[in-house]
């Protein structure tokens, strides 16, 4: 290929020259035109003249503590960690993994940004520091600045508890609250960019006279997961997995990438914004009197979320309403709980029926959230494109019939030639090791093998001599072997070191991984002994507790060791990288 005149006349050396037009024939054409700004703006920042030194001052200091599991408050953190430097602070971001409460005896200023998981749980990398901080030996923390910000999802009934318990201990352990705590649902991301902000400006130095106001820039963390700079990838095939006479539907989604720029890792997910059942949406619609409003059936279906149901929004419809039904239902806490249980927002409204407008109705509704899928494919085996495993959601309660959102909007409503809205969600703590030859240990029953699928591509393909073993459950040996022959393909190559398979419903009782793990309790802990990096995947509910306990359980009979002992050896793991989960 010649060489564009517009290169070949610049006064690069040649080495210089292959590598921008190596660059540049490569990029697409928003990066083209992003690398143009940036050398606009490096030339002019370059040639600025030098602002005058700024005085000599000790700079306040300020930690930020996060608790992440899906990497938000990771990156809330890292903006206001940069937002905080600008205001003059000397700040510090500190993962709750790597910390722990004596640390904060000498701390100054105290930022806490910390999710909950489920219900009511503290991120798995917090667990240990939470255990610790509401210890009755926990230090006392007087003199300790602090501010709380809190992430959560109202639909479940300890909504931000991670937060509200440390709060309430860096209280009780003699810290003073420098700003009301923040709790945050899922459409967390203004309301904590205005709450970090003003906490900021409020505890910032006092500025030297006549020093410039420092303006605060808070950028909207995880700029590169903006699902409104979603790409609308092509579905270019969709398969069921599972058997014709199985009682599950599992989607194996192969999507074009091409032009998107989306450079995904083994162990990354791609969000999706899906659409609402359109009958849902319909039902909806007349149960609020408001049959024929296009605008609003367009934001119902692609907005706002009319599927989750919290006791906000049951309180929030009786006070519209003046349904003293509805209000009796919200004063008493058990009944509130029965109601929500396996009931929508379309069940609240047909409880109550009355017609709203369209402003009053958008105003109960939460916005509607992505889903996460973790990315089944290799950019090394599959190039431009990305796989992934979606499992069909459909169940009945209480006489209706109820659908996934994301799950039956791509099975049903998007099939190959359609366009699917993605973004990338990185997940920088569920990495393949950086040394090739390290061995892994894979947890994932049914859905929760994808990433693993994208492991082996990523380990096969660069050649990594590390040993690799899956564990894998389903229901049946002959309809739900998902991935069958590939797994088979892998062991027979020698790629795969082992598998070990647990169907649940192939005989009277029911067998699941961990009982796959406490049988090969030995080879296990051997591969523990020997530097393995154990990554699970799949339900948080019951699979992710009960692979813990059997972890916890092998480490203490093939060591010897108390049950504190195991668990400190499995926190240790936590700590070096080798005990890592993506439970959903």
């Amino acid at each position: 290929m010649s060489m564009p005149t517009a290169l070949a006349t610049t006064p690069f050396a040649e080495d210089q020259l292959g590598e921008i037009h190596r660059l540049v024939s490569g990029a697409t054409a928003e990066q083209r035109l992003w690398l143009s700004g940036y050398v606009a703006g490096f030339q002019a920042a370059t040639e600025a003249p030098a602002a005058p030194a700024a005085p000599s001052t000790a700079r306040a200091k300020l930690t930020i503590l996060y608790a992440t599991e899906s990497g938000n408050a990771e990156a809330l953190a890292g903006a206001a960690r940069k937002s905080a430097a600008r205001l003059g602070f000397a700040a510090k971001t500190l993962d709750m993994m790597d910390a722990a409460p004596e640390q904060l005896a000498g701390v100054e200023n105290l930022l806490v940004i910390a999710s909950t998981w489920g219900e009511g749980d503290p991120p798995q990398r917090a667990e240990g520091f939470l255990a610790a901080l509401l210890a009755e030996d926990a230090p006392r923390l007087a003199g300790l600045r602090f501010a709380v910000l809190a992430l959560g999802d109202r639909a479940y009934a300890k909504f931000c508890e991670t937060g509200k318990q440390i709060d309430a201990r860096l209280e009780a352990l003699g810290g003073t609250r420098i700003a009301p705590r923040l709790d945050c649902d899922l459409d967390f991301q203004k309301p904590a960019a205005g709450w970090i902000d003003t906490t900021l400006r409020e505890i910032a130095p006092a500025a030297e006279p006549g020093a410039a106001v420092i303006h605060v820039d808070f950028a909207r963390p995880g700029a590169t997961e903006d699902r409104t700079r979603a790409f609308d990838a092509e579905v270019t095939a969709q398969i069921n997995l599972n058997g014709s006479r199985s009682d599950v539907e599992t989607h194996h989604v192969e999507l074009s990438l091409a032009g998107s720029g989306i450079a995904y890792e083994p162990g990354d997910s791609l969000g999706i914004s899906p659409r609402n059942d359109p009958r849902l949406v319909e039902d909806v619609l007349h149960l609020a009197g408001q049959v024929g409003d296009t605008a609003l059936h367009a934001a119902l279906t692609e907005r706002f979320d009319i599927t989750t149901l919290t006791r906000t929004q049951i309180a929030d419809y009786a006070a519209l309403t003046g349904d003293a039904t509805l209000r009796a239902l919200v004063e008493d806490a058990t009944r509130t709980a029965e109601f929500l249980h396996e009931r929508q927002f379309v069940d609240l409204l047909q409880t109550a029926p009355n017609k709203l407008t369209a402003e009053q109705l958008t105003r109960l509704l939460r916005p509607l959230p992505p889903r996460l899928y973790s990315v089944a494919s290799s950019r090394a085996v599959v190039g431009e494109e990305a796989h992934l495993l979606i499992g069909a959601v459909r169940w009945e309660s209480h006489g209706r019939a109820r659908n996934g959102v994301a799950s039956i909007d791509v099975v049903e409503r998007r099939g190959v030639g359609a366009t699917l809205p993605v973004y990338l969600k990185p997940n920088p703590h569920f990495r393949l090791p950086a040394d090739p030859a390290a061995p892994i240990i894979m947890i994932g029953p049914g859905t929760g093998v994808a990433p693993f699928r994208a492991f082996m591509q990523e380990r096969e393909a660069t050649g990594a001599s590390g040993r690799n073993w899956l564990f894998f459950g389903a229901r049946r040996f002959t309809h739900d072997f998902l991935y069958q022959l590939e797994w088979q393909d892998w062991l027979q190559s020698g790629v795969l070191s082992r598998i070990d398979v647990a169907f649940s419903r192939d005989q009277r009782e029911k067998i699941y991984v961990q009982h796959r793990m406490w049988e090969a309790r030995r080879e296990l802990f051997a591969w523990l002994q020997d530097g393995a990096t154990v990554y699970v995947c799949g339900d948080v509910k019951a699979m992710a507790k009960d692979v813990h306990a059997m972890l916890l359980q092998v480490i203490a009979d093939q060591s010897g060791r108390a049950a504190d002992g195991a668990a400190a050896y499995l926190r240790e793991m936590q700590r070096a990288g080798r005990y890592l989960r993506d439970v959903y």
